[in-house]
């Protein structure tokens, strides 16, 4: 068998295994948020998403970047065993120093009582989180996440029944902490002690250590800066607006990433290694790029517009009306939705051949962006304000990236988005004309029902007749290595 080969079918295998195994969490996972949605304040998930904010924006400094310069492709990452040794032991010491920090930040600085729970748990617990990342960067270096899928969704399973029991006993914070102690418990398991991937060691190699320092300062800036565009909103909210805005709108981004999570998150775990192995052969990649991307486009543009056409019918009939002041606030965060999942391809493009110090340039650029968004409109238009700051960061992102990514992949502007803005655009004007026929108005059920099937039906038309003969070679394509 061919490298070229066996790269294609550990590709389309390992996003396969990854629509499934998200399929099967998002049915899960949804019907948990949910439920919760119903069961707890909406002050509950201020508290806690305010501090998963605070955690996931410090953490970058552990991180450092070195599970970039893990995936990358150099002769000191040859001997994977060793690199990961390494990998593992620069992670530690840095984990731990972090952790200090924070917990003695918490203690000292935080007043409220559930933020600094929630915040000294959350830190505890990604300590235990780190120390399995090791494991995971090596299946996702040799593209195979069929193991990961299945510990994602062992994941969701246990750690809805804990919440859910919790929550039904009325204990209310705990009833989502409990959900990350469950994560940590599944990934040790199912990394280290269930056919251990690979055994904990410590090593010290200067050599080796010099490459991931040196690289991962190069990355260090890039990832930092992804944290902050992922966080700085969510901490703006809860700092200048409290914890009943900060649960709206962590909800309505919870919500509104499940686009992503159904059909992108599968794509852009396999993207790196596949980027990663094809960065010397530029046809080949550019072929990636473009099918990866076109996929992530299409089907983006489609699940975004159908979440935004039934988000009223959504809020009332399934989350509740206490919700209902989250609604423009969902629909515009689906815009960062529908985009995100390409930005972040178009980014590990850049990873995979070696240039993260342009990714870093960009997303100052976009911070700069967000923070004058968030100042200007956040204090006037509240929620909303701070989502539409978001959207403009993430269009400067695309922008920037797409520039960039020139220089390594051919790629035609039109081809990724003209035909699927088309689509969107015909379906969203059908699917509201739809509910002006007799009968339709008057039930949420009914309505909304109508609003999907008009809309489903008319953006599979439109992109059959303007791309069919794309779909059918790429259908061609995957059926070709899933029957090998």
């Amino acid at each position: 068998m061919t490298r070229q080969r066996s790269l294609a079918q550990r590709t389309i295998s390992s996003i396969s295994w990854n629509f499934v195994g998200n399929a099967m969490q998002i049915g899960i996972g949804l019907g948990r948020s949910i439920l919760l949605a119903r069961l707890l304040a909406v002050e509950t998930f201020g508290a806690y998403g305010w501090a998963h904010s605070v955690v996931a924006l410090s953490a970058a400094l552990p991180n450092f970047g070195l599970g970039s310069a893990f995936m990358h492709r150099a002769p000191e990452t040859e001997d994977e065993d060793q690199a990961a040794s390494v990998y593992f032991t620069l992670q530690l010491m840095l984990t731990l120093a972090w952790s200090i920090m924070l917990i003695l930040s918490a203690v000292i600085f935080v007043k409220d009582d559930a933020r600094r729970i929630a915040l000294l748990w959350t830190t505890l617990i990604t300590v235990g989180k780190r120390l399995a990342s090791t494991p995971r960067l090596v299946l996702m270096r040799r593209v195979i996440h069929s193991r990961l899928n299945l510990i994602q969704v062992v994941d969701i399973a246990l750690s809805s029944v804990v919440a859910l029991a919790l929550a039904w006993r009325g204990i209310s914070l705990w009833a989502l902490l409990a959900t990350d102690a469950v994560t940590f418990l599944v990934s040790m398991i199912g990394l280290y002690v269930w056919r251990p991937v690979w055994c904990p060691r410590l090593t010290w190699q200067p050599k080796i250590m010099r490459y991931f320092i040196s690289f991962g300062s190069r990355n260090f800036i890039a990832e930092a800066l992804q944290y902050a565009l992922d966080r700085v909103d969510d901490l703006w909210v809860g700092s200048y607006l409290g914890n009943t805005a900060m649960g709206l709108y962590s909800r309505a981004y919870t919500f509104a990433g499940y686009p992503r999570t159904i059909l992108a998150a599968p794509i852009n775990t396999v993207s790196i290694g596949t980027y990663a192995e094809l960065k010397d052969a530029r046809k080949r990649l550019s072929q990636a790029f473009f099918r990866i991307n076109a996929f992530l486009v299409r089907s983006g543009f489609f699940v975004a517009g159908l979440f935004a056409l039934v988000a009223p019918e959504f809020i009332r009939l399934a989350l509740g009306a206490k919700w209902l002041p989250m609604l423009n606030v969902f629909r515009l965060m689906l815009v960062y939705t529908m985009f995100d999942p390409f930005k972040l391809t178009v980014a590990n493009l850049l990873v995979a051949v070696g240039e993260p110090e342009k990714i870093a340039r960009i997303r100052l650029i976009q911070l700069i962006v967000l923070l004058i968004g968030l100042f200007l409109l956040g204090p006037s238009w509240d929620i909303a304000g701070v989502a539409l700051a978001v959207d403009a960061m993430l269009v400067v992102g695309i922008v920037g990236l797409l520039w960039q990514v020139r220089n390594y992949v051919d790629f035609s502007f039109p081809r990724l988005f003209v035909a699927p803005a088309w689509a969107l655009g015909i379906a969203m004007i059908s699917a509201r004309s739809a509910i002006l026929l007799p009968g339709v108005l008057g039930s949420d059920w009914r309505t909304g029902f109508v609003k999907m099937i008009t809309f489903m039906v008319f953006y599979a038309l439109i992109l059959l007749v303007l791309e069919h003969r794309d779909w059918l070679r790429m259908i061609q394509f995957c059926r070709s290595y899933w029957l090998r």
